[in-house]
């Protein structure tokens, strides 16, 4: 009975936590990324409803931007999925 009792013990101190300090880091980086994304495509609009604004099909807006938003989501399953090494 007891030898079942310390082995538990061994099994839960093996499993701890599923992220580490490592996972989080990578995981703030790819929301960093992503929101960076988001705000270069804000704006581009006209101020007169009457005028069309060429500003709107930028580089930034139609290219920079969904690649960072893409780049930003493949950090994260990168964060999720990265397991840390194990420590002997």
């Amino acid at each position: 009975m007891a030898v079942k009792v310390q082995n538990q013990k061994i099994e839960e101190k093996e499993l701890g936590f599923a992220f580490n300090k490592t996972n989080y880091t990578i995981l703030i980086v790819g929301l960093v990324v992503i929101i960076l994304g988001f705000l270069l495509m804000i704006g581009g609009g006209s101020d007169d409803p009457e005028v069309f604004s060429e500003a709107l099909f930028g580089f930034r807006r139609l290219t920079l931007a969904p690649i960072l938003i893409l780049a930003g989501y493949i950090i994260e399953i990168f964060a999720i999925m990265h397991r840390p090494k194990q420590t002997n």
